[in-house]
C-alpha cells in the first residue's frame, strides 16, 4: 500500500487518488465493457469467450487460484522488479513477491467463492435489477467490510518486511480504518463501481477471468503513480 494519509484528511487524500485515478479508469472500464458487448454481439468473440469459460469450469478452484496469483501477484511484483521505476533498495523483495503472490492465489480463491454466493442468492441473470443488488453488495458491503481491510493489512504486513509486531502496534494505535483504509476505497470508488457492473453483466463462469485481466492492468497503472501497486478486490 502507499504511504497512509494524513490521518485528519483522508477524504481529501481518497479523492485526489480517485481524480488520479479517472483516465486509467475509464480506459479500463472500455476494455472490460468492449469484452462485454463482444461476447453478446460477436459470434466470434462469443465463441472464443465461450472456450474460456469451458476451461475455467473444468479447472475449478485451480483456475481462480492460479489466475489471481498471476495477474494480481507476480505481473505486478516483475513490472515493478524489472521496469526499472523503483529506487535500488527501495522495491519488493523475492519473498515480498512470493508473499503476494500467494495472498492473491488465496484472494481468486475467495472472489470466486464471492462470485458463486451471490449467483446462488441473487440469481445468475444479468438484468439490471440483479447487476444492481450485486455491485451493491460487493462495493458497499463486501469490499468494505472485509475485503479491503483484510489486503490493506497484507500489504502494511509485507510493506514492512513482515514484521508483525509493528502491524499489531499500529492496530492498536486506534482509527486504522480511517488512517489505512478509508482513502484507498474512496480513490479506487470511481475505477471498481463501474467495473465490477461490468463484470457481473457477464456468465458467472467469466466473471472472474475479466476481474484477474481488469486487475492486473489496474496494478501496473498505479505502479506508475505510487510506491506500490494498489490492488483491492
Amino acid at each position: 500500500m502507499p504511504n497512509c494519509p494524513p490521518d485528519s484528511a483522508p477524504w481529501r487524500s481518497g479523492i485526489a487518488g480517485a481524480r488520479a485515478n479517472v483516465v486509467p479508469g475509464l480506459v479500463l472500464q472500455a476494455v472490460a465493457l468492449v469484452l462485454v458487448a463482444g461476447y453478446y454481439y460477436s459470434p466470434q468473440v462469443h465463441e472464443l469467450l465461450g472456450l474460456l469459460a469451458a476451461a475455467r469450469e473444468r479447472a475449478g478452484a485451480s483456475f481462480a487460484i492460479v489466475s489471481t496469483g498471476l495477474c494480481g501477484g507476480v505481473f505486478p511484483f516483475l513490472y515493478l522488479r524489472f521496469s526499472g521505476r523503483e529506487a535500488p533498495g527501495s522495491g519488493y523483495s523475492w519473498a515480498q513477491g512470493t508473499a503476494l503472490t500467494a495472498f492473491w492465489a488465496y484472494k481468486g480463491l475467495e472472489v470466486a467463492i464471492w462470485y458463486s454466493i451471490q449467483a446462488h442468492v441473487v440469481g445468475s441473470g444479468h438484468s439490471p435489477g440483479t447487476i444492481a443488488i450485486k455491485v451493491f453488495l460487493d462495493q458497499l458491503v463486501y469490499c468494505p467490510a472485509f475485503a479491503v481491510p483484510i489486503t490493506a493489512a497484507v500489504y502494511q504486513w509485507v510493506d514492512s518486511r513482515f514484521d508483525g509486531a509493528a502491524l499489531v502496534a499500529d492496530l492498536r494505535a486506534g482509527r486504522w480504518y480511517r488512517r489505512k483504509v478509508l482513502a484507498v476505497l474512496i480513490s479506487n470508488l470511481g475505477v471498481w463501481l463501474p467495473t465490477v457492473a461490468i463484470i457481473y453483466a457477464l456468465p458467472l463462469p467469466l466473471q472472474l477471468p475479466l476481474q484477474n485481466l481488469i486487475l492486473c492492468f489496474y496494478t501496473l497503472v498505479v505502479a506508475h503513480q505510487t510506491r506500490t501497486p494498489q490492488p483491492l478486490r
